[in-house]
């Protein structure tokens, strides 16, 4: 605890252990700053030239918070805590001149600090590490896996918000392989490439392993108007979801990790470790867990039998998931995995659910991310061998009907 608190390096592997196990966390403690405290006067985000990428709209659409309070922001948070910083490598191309920023999204602004070096790649390079200490102060030990799971959202935010604007396909560099930055996101200038995947003058440290090309999700790249627009919705989140958009959703999580490059998975897994894997709990009139078929056009039976009330007890409690419609599951990361899979496991996790959100409002569902579990051994309840497949994250849906919406 002493350790997540001051921001020291921890042990993920016990700290994971832990945050499974059926330990409540402690009394809630100082959260400190809403934003990394970066040094020099803030830096107003101008308009791009017609051939140059908007950071302002970026981050406005992936990162930003719409209040002072901080709370109101497009990116999913544990607790809505917001414990992820960016810091951004601008080459040419872009709206601020070439340099290396820290990002303040309460007050939409950049602080400079410091100089590129010669031959950084057009467009900007978005590292995303985290403060602990926001988090902790109310999840207490179960706040490392919501800080890698944030993680992921907010790299999923960032490659929405580049689609939106039109650039090519960002690089999303998501391995676990580091410590910090924990993630990085590389957006071109629209039509443009030349990433570290692409320029020898690349930095490498942001994309040792060139970076994941991720496909739009179901449907095509978000609109900045949908991004603006998406929220966690409050429960309860009553409704069945219909078998196509149950679909989409499956669709969207699966896909949204497909991409990572094998040679980053061969240097951290272990052999039947396997990646994730995707599922979806829903209740009658044949409750069961469903998942996609083998060629991913249909969905087939996973298990049978009713699985939210389990959920709901495994997810702290949160007891109104036992009534949702359905309850998306990342599962996999077994209890041996080492730091680097632990890493690479919720980070993917937490990206592939928020592409799967927004494939969700698609369709006309309500949806909420739960990234708290305890004890939840999936593999184990299903009569496997105990401790390899537990559940990562999970996103709960519901139906809106015509009546619901006009109530609101």
């Amino acid at each position: 605890m002493e350790d997540l608190r001051k921001d020291r390096p921890v042990d993920l592997v016990a700290a994971l252990a832990r945050a499974r196990s059926a330990e409540p966390p402690g009394p809630d403690t100082p959260a400190g700053g809403a934003v990394r405290a970066w040094p020099g006067p803030p830096r107003p985000l101008p308009p791009a030239g017609p051939a140059g990428l908007d950071l302002g709209a970026l981050l406005r659409y992936s990162l930003s918070a719409a209040d002072d309070s901080g709370r109101l922001r497009p990116v999913s948070s544990a607790g809505a805590l917001h414990p992820v910083d960016a810091e951004l490598h601008v080459g040419p191309g872009c709206s601020l001149p070439p340099g290396h920023y820290g990002y303040d999204p309460l007050r939409h602004r950049v602080h400079r600090l410091g100089r590129q070096p010669e031959g950084t790649p057009p467009g900007v390079t978005a590292e995303l590490s985290v403060t602990a200490r926001r988090t902790v102060s109310h999840y207490g030990h179960r706040a490392w896996p919501l800080l890698l799971l944030d993680t992921g959202h907010a790299a999923a935010a960032l490659f929405l918000a580049a689609r939106a604007l039109g650039t090519d396909a960002p690089e999303v560099r998501l391995d676990g392989l580091a410590e910090s930055p924990l993630a990085a996101v590389h957006v071109p200038p629209p039509g443009g490439r030349g990433g570290p995947a692409h320029q020898e003058g690349g930095r490498g440290r942001a994309h040792p392993d060139g970076g994941a090309r991720v496909p739009d999700p179901p449907g095509g790249p978000a609109t900045p108007a949908e991004l603006l627009a998406r929220r966690s919705t409050p429960p309860p989140l009553p409704g069945t979801p219909s078998q196509d958009a149950l679909l989409a959703v499956l669709t969207a999580a699966e896909r949204a990790v497909a991409g990572a490059p094998r040679k980053v998975l061969a240097t951290t897994a272990r052999p039947g470790d396997g990646d994730l894997r995707w599922c979806a709990a829903v209740g009658p009139p044949r409750p069961a867990l469903m998942a996609l078929s083998a060629d991913g056009t249909t969905l087939r039976r996973h298990a049978a039998g009713e699985a939210r009330p389990t959920l709901a007890a495994w997810a702290a409690g949160q007891a109104w998931i036992a009534d949702a419609g359905a309850v998306l599951l990342a599962h996999g990361c077994p209890a041996e995995a080492d730091a680097a899979h632990i890493r690479r496991a919720h980070l993917r996790a937490g990206f592939a659910v928020h592409l799967a959100h927004v494939t969700a409002l698609r369709h006309g569902l309500a949806a909420r991310p739960v990234g708290s579990w305890q004890q939840a051994d999936l593999g184990a309840a299903l009569g496997a061998a105990p401790g390899r497949d537990w559940i990562v994250h999970g996103l709960a849906l519901g139906a809106r009907h015509a009546d619901e919406e006009n109530t609101t």
